[in-house]
């Protein structure tokens, strides 16, 4: 079916629209993708706290005018959704249509009996996240995905109708096949033609082309089986991502009765997804192998929010999500924990990243009150057959999972029984890709019995002698094609020698500990990947990272990292994670310069610590990092013990402060924090400078500065050039520099931002974790000297120009070229 963005003018209001007499009242005009939460207010009040990083939910809606010309008439026509948070009610002309309870679940909404075909068409869509807490993290609200109408002939290809998949590749052919999934919504039996093209993507190159004719009987769907070889074929996978397009034609032939009877002139339909060929596979001999060639997972789990932007999802920022990712060391991504954006899908197809692809959080049993157990039983197996046939032609995605640390694991509430059922309905709609499910210990799932005397704390480990994991989990792994194990690489070993044919992935691992985790990864071969929380921090699990520098002899201090969950540790304003290796702005935080060398570089990189933490005992939470600073500006702590932190894989690193050097040390191998060395040094202003060598050669070097104060504002856009398509967006890293043009890291200066032209400010603030700041407004603060405005195109092409001021500096401006 043809598709058409409806992104553009929706009316959003506030409040359930029931009622033509309300459309009177006044609304926001607003273009598509759009977040109705992030806008709003937080409070220390808000229903859901740390969860939702103190944002509440509520009641709101969207409406759209639409005219469909009379020549339609006749044609089948529909909404498809990619996600709406949460609870979507779908009225056409006042009538009722359509829902999907599940925010994260595209969906398609048949209008064909409803529209009038030569007049004004009303869609509201209504939504409700009132139901707060409706999730473990920040969840927006509205259309924050955009909505298409599609439109084709009565025997047309259905949405998401195209899958296809390689099954062999040798020296010269790829081998594929798939089906193209045809509708006759007339009321004859019809005979068809199916037509699939594979085109090199962005040209029309035909690489491979198969034909198939079939009948499908009024009002029934049938799938058009297809077989395609192509010659000499560039393959997909993470370091070369060869994109190709596939493109379904369907003809209408004519009707079938006691024969056929064909009809000229009979109508075409039309759809295309992106692919790329390649193979995946899982054993515990070779590992995960692509194309024949074992990979490691080099893996970050994601939530789906996009930082100042809420929950938008435009392609361009995913994209550019993504390659930061890449920058790192990461070649997989995990959905947390539900279907992401096609989005970023598409951005992962075209950039190059593996997709461990999730479907659900919560079964039956529920984790926040408003959360989808409500209704799993009802919905779970048209949500799950809706996302994965969006998906599965999709080159990026190689696994697939069919929830995570579900409460039923251990077999309550007909467990065992339902992760058989996920996992067949899975393989059914794409037996080409391996399925797992990320089972964490028992601290929950278990019943009343068996939970006495088990660690009640988040993913705290259990006791491994006693194998009760393995023996109550066992069941629940049935139709696994992959065990996924979250906090538990204790046993990885132990459990090898249990279930010997068994693949293991570290589906979900506490990110400061990748330096002593990694190596055993890489030793073993039935471990395939290890995936950090997080890899791009986000809204909501408030301060679930963080670290405290406490007197070891306060009783009140917390002592050890359990101490600092959120709940107790992360009052109002948190609003951020804090766990991440890259910041919501994008910025790379020593987390994830500390995960690159783990995986190979050979940069250096030199922090500080606080002079205030010296001589205090550090308590990490179990997802958070050690508090080391790019920062070298400490006016008035002269003289003061300082403790200097590098992070190089060579063999030593020596250290100098204004060119005089205080010594070598090796580089540790040892726990807590593999490659990296520790200096006690007296804080002096100037330089300071750590050089790894190995074999007494140097290997690279890195350097502090103390810097000037605050001198200028700059404006750093990613690029020059928009699309006014209302989709293109553009970052613009603002930083306080001193002078010399170097950042200062301890700026902390009240922005004003101002945009003319044809383009919005889209999003403004910085990674501060703690705050009250509203991202949408025209304000924001620096954080570590830096800040970040988002401009978002509109569907006029002109220019658009970004101007930013502070107190006693000079103004920045920037302008932005947005055309056709």
């Amino acid at each position: 079916m043809k598709a058409t963005l409806l992104d553009l003018n929706w009316t959003f209001r506030r409040g359930y629209l029931d009622s033509p007499a309300q459309l009177s009242e006044p609304g926001t005009e607003v273009n598509l993708p759009h977040d109705g939460m992030i806008g709003t207010p937080v409070s220390p009040d808000a229903p859901a706290g740390v969860d939702s990083g103190y944002f509440s939910g509520g009641l709101t809606s969207y409406t759209k005018h639409i005219h469909l010309p009379a020549d339609g008439a006749g044609d089948c026509i529909g909404l498809q959704i990619d996600g709406a948070m949460m609870n979507a009610t779908v009225d056409v002309n006042g009538s009722r249509v359509g829902q999907c309870h599940y925010g994260y679940a595209p969906f398609y909404v048949d209008l064909t009996d409803h529209v009038t075909w030569g007049g004004d068409n009303r869609i509201t869509i209504n939504l409700n996240t009132a139901m707060q807490p409706a999730a473990r993290w920040y969840t927006g609200s509205g259309l924050y995905r955009g909505v298409k109408l599609l439109r084709g002939p009565r025997v047309h290809i259905v949405p998401d109708g195209i899958y296809l998949t390689t099954r062999e590749i040798t020296d010269t052919h790829a081998f594929l096949e798939g089906t193209v999934e045809v509708e006759n919504a007339g009321l004859t039996n019809r005979m068809a033609e199916v037509t699939l093209t594979l085109l090199r993507e962005g040209t029309e190159e035909v690489s491979a082309e198969t034909r198939r004719v079939l009948e499908i009987p009024h009002g029934e769907r049938q799938n058009a089986r297809m077989t395609m070889v192509v010659p000499s074929p560039q393959l997909w996978d993470a370091e070369h991502p060869n994109i190709y397009t596939v493109r379904a034609t369907v003809q209408d032939l004519g009707d079938y009765r006691t024969h056929f009877v064909p009809e000229k002139n009979g109508t075409i339909d039309e759809a295309q997804v992106l692919f790329g060929i390649r193979t995946v596979t899982a054993d515990p001999v070779r590992g995960l192998q692509i194309n024949g060639k074992t990979v490691k997972l080099k893996g970050g789990c994601l939530h789906h929010d996009n930082g100042l932007l809420g929950a938008v999802s435009l392609r361009e920022i995913e994209e550019r999500k993504v390659r930061r990712l890449k920058e790192i060391g990461f070649n997989a991504i995990r959905t947390a924990h539900n279907p992401p954006s096609a989005a970023l899908i598409e951005a992962c197809d075209r950039v190059g990243m593996y997709v461990f692809d999730e479907a659900f959080d919560a079964w039956f049993s529920g984790k926040r009150g408003g959360d989808y157990h409500q209704f799993f039983r009802t919905d779970c197996e048209k949500d799950l057959t809706a996302f994965v046939k969006r998906d599965r032609s999709h080159p990026s995605v190689i696994l697939w999972s069919t929830g995570n640390e579900i409460t039923e694991r251990g077999g309550l509430s007909q467990g065992y029984t339902v992760a058989t059922h996920l996992a067949e309905t899975v393989c059914r709609l794409d037996p080409s890709r391996p399925i797992s499910n990320g089972i964490c210990s028992l601290w929950s799932g278990l019943d009343d019995q068996l939970s006495a005397g088990q660690n009640a704390s988040q993913n705290a480990a259990g006791d491994a002698d006693s194998l009760l994991w393995e023996h109550v989990t066992e069941p629940f792994t049935n139709g696994l094609d992959v065990v996924g194990y979250n906090y538990l690489e204790d046993l990885y070993e132990q459990d090898h020698a249990m279930y010997p044919e068994r693949v293991i992935l570290g589906s979900e691992n506490f990110p400061k500990e990748i330096g002593f985790r990694w190596p055993m990864v890489e030793r073993l071969p039935y471990v395939i990947g290890d995936f950090t929380w997080t890899a791009w921090d986000y809204i909501g699990e408030a301060g679930i990272g963080k670290t405290a520098y406490v007197d070891p002899e306060d009783p009140k201090a917390p002592q050890q990292p359990w101490d600092l969950m959120p709940q107790g540790t992360s009052p109002y304003p948190w609003r951020l994670a804090n766990d991440a290796d890259i910041d919501i702005t994008g910025i790379r935080r020593p987390q994830g310069d500390y995960r690159s060398v783990v995986w190979g570089s050979e940069a250096t990189h030199v922090y500080s610590m606080h002079p205030d933490t010296y001589g205090k005992k550090e308590v990490v939470s179990m997802w958070g990092f050690p508090g080391v600073r790019s920062d070298w500006n400490y006016e008035g702590r002269e003289g003061a013990p300082i403790e200097v932190v590098v992070f190089s894989r060579a063999e030593e690193v020596e250290l100098l402060i204004n060119d005089k050097s205080v010594g070598k040390k090796p580089v540790s191998t040892d726990r807590p924090l593999p490659c990296s060395a520790r200096f006690d040094v007296t804080y002096e202003p100037g330089e300071v400078t750590a050089i790894s060598y190995r074999a007494g050669r140097e290997v690279s070097r890195d350097t502090l500065v103390t810097t000037g104060a605050p001198a200028r504002i700059t404006l750093l856009p990613e690029k020059e050039t928009l699309r006014a398509d209302g989709h293109d967006a553009v970052c613009v890293e603002i930083r306080i520099t001193d002078a010399e043009g170097r950042i200062v890291p301890n700026a902390q200066i009240a922005l004003q931002a101002g945009v003319t032209g044809e383009g919005i400010l889209a999003g403004f603030g910085s990674a501060e974790p703690i705050t009250e700041e509203d991202y949408t407004d025209d304000t924001a603060t620096t954080c570590r000297g830096r800040a970040m405005a988002i401009l978002r195109s509109g569907y006029v092409p002109g220019r658009c120009t970004l101007t930013v001021s502070a107190e006693g500096l000079p103004t920045a401006e920037a302008t932005i070229e947005i055309g056709e």
